[in-house]
């Protein structure tokens, strides 16, 4: 199974894919736009991205409040992965997403990397970590994995399995 993280902002997505043995995500590219709701370019590019990495689900991070609540940011990612439904047919998972950014900006850090490098990068950084929650959670729950194939094979029309 291949997954795309994708970290959703007012004017960047980051992209990360998972690796083909499904242990890693790997950070991909950050897709930014000028404007926060001029998203064709934006859906285009990881409509290609999906394409050219054969991805079959995606996981979009859900940026809820600390108290678990659902403000603006959290329903513009919902927009967002309802569009992103639409257009691919792929399946499309919100993640809780909280402190990604932190987490990334900290890894960055951490290997000293540069203000500018730091700013041009956090965005996929932060996409590969929410995707990494993602994998880490269905390798410790075998009934999500299993419904997540499910509904890949029923969109693709086969009875392959994708995962091991």
């Amino acid at each position: 199974m291949k997954l795309m993280g994708l970290d959703y902002g007012s004017a960047t997505v980051g992209t990360a894919v998972s690796d083909d043995l499904f242990l890693t995500a790997q950070a991909v590219e950050v897709i930014r736009r000028k404007h926060a709701n001029k998203l064709r370019q934006t859906y285009q590019r990881i409509e290609q991205l999906i394409a050219q990495r054969n991805v079959d689900a995606l996981v979009v991070g859900y940026p809820k409040h600390l108290d678990n609540s659902i403000g603006e940011r959290a329903k513009l990612s919902e927009e967002f992965a309802d569009a992103l439904r639409r257009r691919t047919g792929l399946p499309v998972i919100l993640w809780d997403e909280r402190l990604t950014t932190v987490m990334a900006h900290r890894f960055l850090d951490a290997a000293d990397t540069g203000w500018k490098k730091k700013r041009e990068v956090v965005d996929q950084v932060a996409a590969a970590i929410i995707l990494q929650s993602y994998m880490d959670y269905l390798r410790e729950h075998e009934e999500a994995r299993k419904e997540l194939e499910e509904e890949i094979r029923e969109r693709k029309g086969t009875d392959n399995s994708f995962c091991n």
